[in-house]
């Protein structure tokens, strides 16, 4: 899908500069991309690449970094000797206390005139004001330039909205890309072709005809080293108000007259703001917070939350959430939308369940169990999209089972598929800003999320313990029993 933006600029040569060049982001994910980019020349000819860090590495030790910390993460059979050393001859490593202003000085030094600066600000998110303030205040920031905002962009909308109004001080709002990389991923775009480049759904996508709408992030993995950042973030925060709070648009979101970058994000905000706000009575009733205790993940024992590195002993952070949200407009009335997100859960799992609506009569029997039709969309550990119909059980009379027409996207499609920074990396060099968070949407999604986390507060409820190794608080499936619905692996 692509689709440019209203500002369209001469192609110029590219200085993309990395904030937080020596973190486990960028080794991991950034660095990845960027050489996948650059052997698919997908980045403009006479790119650089400028690392910015506080250590005091050389050059040469920076690209030992990159040997060591990033090299193991690109696709095996994508790694070329030659396009790698190629590769590491775009780059510079720049050392920059981000605090102090006086260093700026030195990256505006080795800048480049008449180039595109992209800016990636893959640090804190406290430090986007900062380095904003000082970029510009030695002439690093025109007309060309663009930054690139990790998330989580701000603690609440208060803060939110004071890092928006930093940044839009020295940026437009057409050169901010808030970057979600869900949103780069092929089944989450493709997710617009199967809504709206397919006859068959159109008349369908709506109530009465779809019963209820699930939405699961589930990781195996715990904290790990984020832990001092994760206990002041919680689940909530860290998942549910930005990657699935987007997908729950994409879902529920109205056709946009375009594919145009506003004409799309229009239509997101709009399910945003019709999202029903949550009273204490409603946050009771419909959240549920858990805790992973200790248990086995893999056949391999794990520790408990409270067990790992610098975490507090008695905390209340939730590495578990799951809730039940309504859309106040007339294509999603009183069709429950279930949002499901954890850590040390049974496996590593992202998907979205379209429940259809029961049949008003059945003459035929469904089997032992109530089947129904779902359309099911995986986003990992495959991608996939299945069609869950009721056949015929061969010899039972009519007895009906399930059967799943499948679309296999990795074997309908053999060509290679970028992954998600790749794809948002190369959509920020070409000025596409449809895949990214617009103010107004980030700061509509915190009014949203902010209740429920107040909520919280007063009740002085602790988490829920969940053993390492299942799918969270057995509290969770009883949101869905309620309604006489599941999660899709109990069903």
């Amino acid at each position: 899908m692509t689709t440019q933006t209203t500002h369209a600029s001469p192609d110029l040569p590219l200085d993309m500069i990395i904030f937080g060049g020596g973190g486990d982001l960028s080794a991991r994910k950034l660095l990845p991309a960027l050489y996948m980019a650059h052997q698919h020349c997908n980045l403009p000819a006479n790119t650089r690449i400028l690392a910015i860090g506080r250590k005091n590495w050389t050059r040469d030790e920076y690209l030992g970094f990159m040997e060591e910390h990033s090299k193991p993460f690109v696709e095996h059979k994508a790694l070329d000797p030659v396009s790698w050393d190629k590769f590491l001859s775009l780059f510079e490593y720049v050392r920059i206390d981000v605090d102090s202003a006086a260093d700026y000085a030195c990256l505006a030094e080795v800048s480049r005139p008449g180039v595109r600066r992209v800016f990636y600000l893959a640090t804190a998110p406290a430090l986007f004001t900062t380095i904003c303030d000082n970029l510009a205040a030695v002439g690093l920031v025109d007309e060309h330039s663009r930054v690139v905002l990790e998330k989580p962009l701000g603690h609440d909308l208060a803060s939110a909205q004071a890092i928006n109004n930093s940044v839009g001080q020295h940026f437009a709002e057409t050169q901010i890309y808030r970057i979600d990389h869900y949103l780069g991923k092929e089944t989450v775009q493709n997710l617009m072709v199967l809504r709206f480049g397919n006859a068959i759904f159109g008349p369908l996508w709506q109530a009465p005809y779809i019963k209820s709408v699930q939405i699961t992030v589930a990781e195996n993995v715990g904290v790990g080293s984020r832990a001092g950042f994760y206990d002041e973030t919680g689940a909530l925060r860290d998942m549910v108000q930005n990657h699935l709070l987007q997908l729950l648009c994409i879902v529920a979101m109205e056709p946009p007259v375009s594919l145009d970058p506003d004409a799309v994000r229009d239509e997101k905000l709009k399910v945003l703001r019709s999202l029903r706000r949550m009273t204490d009575e409603d946050i009771a009733r419909d959240t549920v917070r858990g805790q992973y205790t200790a248990g086995a993940v893999g056949g391999e024992p794990v520790k408990g939350y409270l067990q790992e590195d610098n975490v507090p002993a008695d905390s209340r952070a939730e590495t578990f959430v799951a809730l039940r949200a309504h859309i106040n407009n007339w294509r999603w009335a009183n069709v429950p939308f279930y949002l499901r997100t954890g850590k040390r859960m049974q496996k590593k799992v992202s998907e979205i369940v379209i429940e259809f609506a029961d049949l008003p009569f059945a003459i035929i029997p469904a089997g032992p169990r109530n089947y129904g039709n779902r359309l099911v969309i995986q986003l990992q550990p495959a991608e996939s999209i299945q069609l869950q119909m009721l056949a015929k059980e061969p010899g039972s009379g009519l007895k009906m089972l399930p059967v799943n027409l499948n679309l296999d996207l990795e074997q309908a499609f053999t060509e290679r598929r970028a992954e998600a920074y790749e794809r948002l990396l190369i959509d920020v060099v070409r000025g596409r800003l449809t895949h990214f968070m617009r103010r107004d949407e980030l700061e509509a999604a915190w009014a949203w999320v902010e209740p429920i986390i107040e909520g919280w507060k007063r009740s002085g409820d602790k988490p829920r313990n969940y053993t390492a190794g299942t799918f969270g608080p057995a509290a969770s499936s009883a949101l869905m029993a309620r309604e006489n619905n599941a999660w899709s692996e109990e069903s």
